[in-house]
């Protein structure tokens, strides 16, 4: 079956792209030495759809070491780099995806790489294992396991699994603490603000920042933006958070109260309108609007273009509605991923943790997991603390530091 990119020629460009990373990401270059001799997935189907830029093509490229069959799509019709897919394709990888699709197009190459029958699914937002039992039922059987990449997806994954819909075991990878302690805050803090810095070229410091959500994403977010010098307010729905911001230093209100106050607006809730017509009428002229959580649901950008009484396009990436009220709102990246719509998604350092947990998570399937497995019972599992901690060892290694080991007195100390 043939891939479907934009340009095959472009590749060259994809290449160096993945090579760059690569030099960056140590711990996926040592579970590629190791997948080079032991295969875990030879002979086995893997589909993947993540945000197809560098770091996820260098992860592919790990698995098809592995002895992996490679099936790879996006999973944000924005965030995928077609010079990074046509390097996969130029490697003997099966991809389909390019910048920019439609709706139809984008569940266009989601069926595909589902239709070859996978045995192993990593999937980004839940859409694949969605497509898979709504869709592609009769394929449930050849499926073995897979794996889950985001707070969204795990969202969907649970309520699937309390219903008892969920027909094969998923690995939870965002619970895993080396996966959301670093991945949601510091990678989600910096690529954010990497990707509203380089859509809009405006200073942060001296502006009043409104981060709606406070979880481990928010929290990076809503740092960095400090320490860019903002004001940062927060808007939460959980209380507790909501003491947790105030006691980072953060004011916090609600939406209705920060909407008049905010220059820049950044979702990262994982739910749908937190940004919504009332909001916008309340917003000051300039005011900028982005999303960082997985689906372009939390800024109402299709409510807000019926508002408008003029648009254009204001800069690359950003449009411009104008409302009866004079004031111009502005979106970044249609209100979608804006760290990857509008940058390269979280820094390779970071992937490599993340990517590795994903990678050593897939191997734990195929060994643990059998195909007769995922017809009844709890379907979703916590990634083993064995490679929580070896991923963690793995990467203070590589950084050259070392720690304390707990003596056999110890042990007996604290009852372990």
């Amino acid at each position: 079956m043939a891939s479907e990119i934009r340009d095959l020629s472009l590749w060259e460009s994809g290449k160096r792209k993945i090579e760059w990373v690569k030099g960056n990401m140590p711990l996926l270059n040592g579970i590629e030495e190791e997948f080079v001799k032991t295969k875990p997935f030879q002979g086995l189907k893997v589909t993947l759809s993540i945000h197809l830029e560098a770091k996820t093509a260098y992860l592919c490229k790990v698995l098809a070491a592995g002895g992996a069959q490679m099936y790879v799509t996006g999973s944000n019709p924005l965030s995928t780099q077609d010079d990074v897919a046509a390097a996969l394709v130029k490697d003997g990888l099966n991809v389909y995806a390019w910048h920019d699709c439609t709706p139809e197009e984008y569940h266009r190459h989601l069926s595909k790489v589902l239709e070859v029958g996978p045995n192993v699914i990593i999937d980004d937002g839940g859409d694949l294992v969605h497509m898979l039992h709504t869709e592609y039922p009769h394929l449930i059987p050849g499926v073995i396991g897979g794996c889950e990449e985001t707070t969204t997806g795990i969202m969907r994954l649970m309520a699937m699994d309390k219903e008892g819909a969920l027909k094969f075991p998923m690995m939870l990878v965002n619970n895993a603490k080396c996966k959301y302690l670093f991945d949601n805050r510091y990678g989600t803090g910096q690529s954010v603000w990497n990707g509203i810095n380089r859509a809009t070229n405006l200073i942060v410091a001296g502006k009043s920042v409104v981060v709606a959500g406070y979880g481990w994403c928010g929290k990076g977010v809503a740092m960095r933006a400090k320490g860019l010098g903002a004001s940062v307010i927060v808007t939460e729905v959980d209380p507790v958070k909501a003491i947790e911001a105030v006691m980072d230093g953060f004011k916090v209100m609600s939406m209705d109260q920060a909407a008049p106050l905010g220059d820049i607006f950044v979702t990262v809730t994982g739910c749908s309108d937190v940004i919504v017509d009332r909001h916008f009428n309340m917003m000051k002229d300039g005011a900028i609007c982005c999303n960082a959580g997985h689906f372009d649901c939390e800024v109402d950008v299709a409510t807000l273009k019926k508002m408008a009484v003029e648009s254009r396009l204001a800069r690359e990436n950003i449009m411009g509605y104008k409302l009866e009220g004079g004031q111009w709102v502005y979106i970044i990246a249609e209100g979608r991923l804006v760290n990857l719509a509008s940058g390269d998604g979280h820094p390779a350092e970071i992937m490599d943790m993340s990517f590795a947990i994903q990678a050593l998570s897939a191997k734990y399937v195929v060994e643990h997991f059998s195909q007769s497995k995922g017809t009844s019972g709890e379907m979703a599992f916590e990634i083993p603390e064995e490679i929580d901690s070896m991923v963690a060892m793995r990467k203070l290694n590589s950084w050259g530091y070392c720690i304390d080991t707990l003596t056999e007195a110890q042990k007996g100390y604290l009852g372990l």
